[in-house]
């Protein structure tokens, strides 16, 4: 892996297809996935003894079923993603599980479908415990601990602290303990993830409150989880986490625990963002380029219904310029890049707080192709029908060939469910 990030200006191809190619024949806006991408962020992690995929990241049934080919396993974060797991191929049990169901609270489908299925729970609230014990007693279960810390690129992404709803506070251990012996279910597992961007001083931290909590639950932990929260590099000359170092922080911690329980401990890491958001390009249309005082905007087909992390986090996205007619040698100048929604915060060049930014890019023209790069994690999976904008399609690239995985929305789609009283 490349210590530092590069990012071109003009983006003509996407695993050895055209960027015009892929917007001719599925149009725009349209999500394009590249599985060799994938494969090569599951690679790099292959030190770990279970590599489970956050299938939150991107949750399209052809991207679920590549990570499945290539040795993973997957969590899931609601009954509807444990129906995508099974339908993706994953069966439930095994050594490490399949499936995880990682949640704060049983809602009643999710918790009978693990109940069914015997899928195994990591629980983020004592209740889960109480309420999976009472209907499902003699279950192994993880925990999910709230450190106390957090950390992340914006606050709402830090999944630890006070302020956060995740996990078991760790003050609550011992009365976790005390639930868990009261319905006869063992604790096999414990996670912590503590939010996304994660660097490597707060991952130490992360260690040695891991190794605090399994030495109060004891003998009977078999699994440890480093949660996800891999950064990767958004922005030019960013520097790659270090997956040598990360990994040896946590198999310090495991080494430390199979000493002292005298037995094998499986080191989990479950990572979403990092194995799918370098894979995801969203190309849109430029449909208007426009002066307003000092700005200039590109104006797109696509908006924060098709990507909204800028609109929610201020996250920032390389972006490229996919010229139409082919011409290549284009000057530069900073431009605002927005959407075509009736809201003032459809833009995709914004800072936290909706501070509206410049980039600088080609210049460019009606019809050529707008590039959004590094989307492939928390990008169609949060779009919304917002301004009644259908869904964009969704195309896997593999091998030179392009493959169409998820079809756009249709206007029939868009209304379907919904009736008038008469």
């Amino acid at each position: 892996m490349p210590t530092v990030a590069t990012f071109p200006s003009i983006r003509t191809e996407i695993g050895g297809v055209a960027v015009t190619e892929l917007a001719k024949q599925y149009g725009t806006p349209t999500y394009v996935y590249d599985a060799a991408k994938i494969i090569e962020r599951l690679n790099d992690l292959r030190a770990f003894d279970a590599i489970r995929y956050a299938q939150k990241a991107n949750s399209n049934l052809t991207v679920v079923d590549l990570v499945r080919q290539h040795g993973a396993v997957v969590d899931s974060v609601s009954a509807g993603e444990i129906h995508r797991a099974f339908a993706a191929g994953f069966k439930p049990g095994g050594e490490p599980p399949a499936i995880v169901y990682t949640a704060d609270i049983f809602d009643k489908d999710s918790l009978d479908l693990v109940v069914k299925h015997d899928i195994h729970v990591n629980c983020g609230s004592p209740n889960m415990i109480d309420q999976l014990g009472e209907v499902a007693p003699g279950r192994n279960i993880t925990l999910r601990i709230n450190p106390g810390f957090g950390h992340g690129h914006s606050q709402k992404t830090n999944t630890g602290g006070d302020q956060s709803k995740h996990g078991i506070w760790h003050e609550q251990l011992d009365d976790c303990l005390r639930r868990v012996d009261r319905h006869g279910v063992c604790v096999s597992g414990l996670h912590m993830h503590i939010g996304s961007g994660t660097d490597l001083e707060h991952l130490a931290q992360v260690c040695g409150s891991m190794e605090q909590a399994a030495l109060e639950v004891g003998r009977t932990i078999t699994s440890i989880s480093a949660g996800g929260g891999l950064p990767i590099a958004y922005k030019e000359d960013e520097s790659f986490i270090d997956i040598e170092q990360y990994f040896g922080l946590w198999d310090t911690t495991r080494k430390k625990l199979e000493e002292e329980f005298g037995h094998k401990i499986s080191l989990e890491i479950e990572p979403g963002r990092y194995i799918a958001a370098e894979s995801g390009y969203l190309i849109a249309e430029i449909r208007a380029v426009k002066t307003m005082g000092d700005n200039k905007f590109y104006v797109v087909d696509a908006g924060f219904n098709n990507l909204a992390r800028p609109i929610m986090y201020g996250s920032y996205h390389p972006i490229s310029i996919a010229p139409s007619s082919g011409e290549l040698d284009r000057p530069m100048h900073d431009v605002v890049v927005g959407g075509p929604l009736c809201e003032s915060g459809d833009i995709f060049t914004q800072e936290e707080g909706g501070f509206v930014a410049k980039r600088s890019l080609p210049v460019a023209n009606l019809g050529d192709y707008l590039v959004i790069e590094c989307a492939g994690a928390y990008g169609f999976v949060m779009s919304s029908n917002y301004n009644s904008k259908p869904m964009a399609a969704e195309v896997l690239v593999k091998d030179g060939a392009a493959h169409l995985v998820r079809e756009r929305q249709s206007y029939e789609d868009l209304l379907r469910g919904e009736s008038i009283p008469k």
